[in-house]
């Protein structure tokens, strides 16, 4: 958090008001729904837990930042990742990046966006739960709403 983010959120304690949610909030928010919506419309599929998070945002301390550096964490990789090819056989996964707003891609993400796609995954920005089951529809080749795979 940063000290503005926390000098608005005292401030609108202090004045009794629910302090603005912050982008990251946001796209948290975004996420979470897309994957509950997931959860449920393919919760007989075994296929059902091929579609992942990736908790690399945030923020770290020093140590945890070189501990999960030395895992093999890398800058910009995406939020969520389906393991599972698509309908039509162009690609072999597809990686999805949260945003909210006007929020943009990192360079980070921009670079990493480009070695999943030469690589022959698929890659989308998602700015709302309608547009991932849009995307996850036309990926799994289901119907408008995702119920025929």
């Amino acid at each position: 958090m940063t000290t503005a983010e926390w000098l608005e959120r005292e401030l609108a304690a202090w004045n009794g008001e629910k302090p603005r949610r912050t982008m990251r909030h946001r796209e948290h928010e975004l996420q979470a729904a897309c994957v509950k919506w997931w959860r449920l419309q393919y919760r007989d599929a075994d296929f059902v837990r091929l579609l992942y998070a990736v908790p690399n945002g945030g923020k770290r301390s020093v140590y945890e930042a070189a501990a999960f550096k030395a895992e093999g964490v890398v800058a910009g990789v995406s939020d969520l990742n389906l393991d599972m090819a698509s309908a039509d056989g162009r690609h072999h996964g597809l990686r999805i990046e949260m945003k909210q707003g006007g929020g943009r891609q990192s360079e980070h993400q921009r670079t990493w966006q480009q070695a999943v796609e030469r690589q022959g995954y698929r890659y989308e920005v998602v700015r709302s739960v309608d547009e991932f089951i849009a995307l996850i529809g036309e990926y799994l080749g289901d119907d408008a709403t995702g119920t025929g795979h």
